[in-house]
């Protein structure tokens, strides 16, 4: 089987007609096979996620890119372009925190212990407290100010361009990324959830566990979707109470188990391909 060069290819805009038909027909004039196509249209705004390929090993970058450019600008709409290198077998990852260090730390021992078939490359928080942590795993780490998320999200993604980011895993990121910046990174960011989604969604969810007298607290990695907490599930796990335990020992041991999860959710997403379908997550 010849060797084929893949690109997957965002556009986030306007609703126009013929969006559609003008990207599938440049890619068609410029030798593309298109692999894989979804759309949404919500509220006047439509995104579009493109896998395409061309056959051989390498690809003209530069015209790919000039023309795609060129064509979201006549549609005045954001495009994001991300190009998966053949020659590459290690996935590149983008590790985006706030202030908790469990989860961080977690994927930092396996990395360094070579537990982990990938290689952070990059640390990113709303918060400068963790910038040690990753200087100390001789990571970059990048300190972006979310207080204007729409800015914030726009230097992130540029961030995650330089450094030919393939997977975003939020290890205990505590800011909503915007519907459109998920879009463009659609089943590639990975989070970790302090209860077993559906219940508990948003913040403090061990305090509301607790405030609700549950007996059993857990965890759930998921995929991100625009929708709060409700992404594709890849794995959960969940520990029962200790009678009278106080708030902070159920935190602490739901950290631990934080931190067990997403990296074992990590390892699935690195170690088989996974086919989402129906937002459910099928191992294939």
């Amino acid at each position: 089987m010849s060797a084929r060069s893949f690109v997957t290819i965002g556009l986030v805009g306007p609703d126009r007609t013929g969006a559609i038909a003008a990207v599938t027909q440049q890619l068609f004039r410029m030798g593309a096979n298109i692999e894989s196509l979804e759309e949404q249209v919500a509220r006047g705004k439509f995104r579009m996620t493109l896998l395409a390929s061309w056959p051989g090993a390498k690809l003209e970058e530069r015209r790919i890119r000039s023309e795609l450019e060129a064509l979201a600008r006549h549609l005045r709409m954001k495009l994001t372009l991300r190009l998966a290198d053949g020659t590459r077998t290690r996935r590149r990852l983008a590790l985006l925190v706030s202030k908790e260090n469990h989860a961080l730390e977690a994927i930092l021992k396996n990395w360094k212990a070579r537990r982990l078939a990938a290689d952070p490359v990059m640390v990113a928080g709303n918060h400068p407290q963790l910038g040690k942590t990753a200087r100390r795993y001789g990571l970059p780490f990048r300190l972006i100010d979310y207080r204007d998320r729409q800015k914030a999200e726009l230097i992130l993604q540029q961030h995650l361009d330089q450094f030919g980011v393939d997977l975003v895993v939020l290890a205990r990121f505590m800011k909503i990324l915007s519907p459109d910046f998920v879009w463009h990174w659609k089943n590639r960011i990975l989070n970790i959830h302090p209860s077993l989604l559906p219940a508990f969604p948003g913040a403090s969810a061990y305090r509301q566990a607790y405030d609700k007298g549950v007996k059993i607290v857990g965890v759930t990695a998921h995929f991100v979707t625009p929708d709060l907490d409700q992404g594709p599930i890849l794995c959960q796990d969940a520990l029962r109470l200790r009678p009278d335990e106080p708030l902070a020992s159920i935190i602490a041991r739901g950290q631990k188990l934080e931190s067990a999860c997403l990296l074992r959710a990590l390892k699935l997403c690195l170690s088989r391909q996974l086919d989402v379908h129906w937002g459910r997550v099928h191992g294939v």
